[in-house]
């Protein structure tokens, strides 16, 4: 029997329902300490309402450097957030992974990594059911525009952002990630049955910016792999506050300029919405109860990586290989 013919045995085996939630939510800004105590918080609250798996947003800890979009280079801000940002070999994210494993949920969280003194914009997906371990753990293939004063660029890791989790394939991508056509092919390929988007808080379109860097934009993103990886996708953003507003001094900014900013919703296989939207300026956490079965009721009219293509005349090359600083 071959590795995937295991996994799919696996995967047949499982449970085709169970219930998926979404955090809609405003992070410690700035403050490593709350956004950890707040994450064990929000994992206990889903898991009470009987959440298989909790999706986080991007950047929830340590909340999203807003002030990048406003002031390029602030340096005592961004010494801060360094600081505050969230070690992938720490207590911090211990604790994160013994909450997930108290109660037995798969968490996907979304992070401002510290490796030495660089950042990365990375997610992990944490499986409570496995004691708590790190399943997969991916960094964002290239920070968006103004990102890049601060965040480094992924390797090769950027593509384990799929893997076979106690509750099914669980996926990964952060923000305009969801534009890159060559890695959501990448993604497609492995099969997802729940996908995670991840986001910072966006608001509807005040006229000047990019119709895409907004709250009907993003969602239309996501709502398309849904569509195209014939998957659940839970779209996960943060919200802003006036304090969050205050703490980054972004007043006036397009991005994160004004409280609000929440988005979060989960979408069908076939991009159906299937939550009821919070307020923008409300903290929350969305549920829905969903079947696999779904999946294959989608992908019996559309399955990009089987039927519906073409390997003989368009196919894609991949390296996953990691490309350290130092080889020898």
């Amino acid at each position: 029997m071959t590795a995937t013919s295991e996994s799919e045995t696996k995967l047949n085996a499982r449970s085709t329902r169970l219930r998926v939630a979404v955090t809609q939510a405003e992070p410690g800004w700035l403050d490593l300490e709350a956004s950890v105590k707040k994450t064990c918080s929000l994992i206990a609250d889903a898991a009470a309402e009987g959440a298989q798996v909790l999706a986080f947003p991007e950047c929830w800890i340590t909340g999203y450097p807003g002030w990048i979009w406003i002031r390029p280079v602030d340096v005592n801000m961004t010494i801060d957030y360094i600081k505050n940002s969230l070690r992938v070999d720490s207590p911090e994210i211990d604790r994160i992974c013994q909450a997930a494993a108290q109660h037995g949920l798969v968490v996907v969280l979304g992070f401002s990594e510290r490796l030495g003194d660089s950042l990365y914009i990375s997610q992990v997906v944490i499986d409570g059911k496995q004691q708590g371990r790190i399943l997969s753990h991916r960094r964002k293939i290239k920070p968006t525009h103004m990102e890049r004063t601060i965040f480094g660029d992924a390797s090769g890791e950027t593509l384990s952002g799929v893997v076979d989790s106690s509750i099914g394939r669980v996926g990964a991508l952060a923000c305009w990630e969801h534009t890159q056509p060559l890695l959501k092919y990448y993604m497609y390929s492995q099969r997802e049955q729940i996908h995670v988007a991840a986001w910072p808080p966006l608001h509807p379109q005040q006229g000047r910016e990019l119709w895409s860097m907004t709250k009907d934009g993003a969602r239309t993103l996501s709502r398309t792999y849904a569509i195209e990886a014939q998957a659940f996708v839970l779209h996960a953003a943060t919200l802003i506050t006036e304090k969050g507003v205050t703490t980054l001094n972004t007043a006036g900014s397009l991005f994160l300029g004004t409280p609000g900013g929440g988005t979060s919703a989960i979408f069908g296989p076939d991009g159906v919405q299937l939550t009821e939207d919070l307020d923008e300026c409300t903290e929350g956490i969305l549920y829905a109860d969903i079947d696999f079965d779904d999946i294959l009721k989608a992908k019996s009219f559309l399955d990009l990586c089987g039927h519906y293509s073409r390997p003989d005349l368009l196919w894609l090359g991949v390296d996953p290989s990691v490309k350290g600083h130092v080889r020898s």
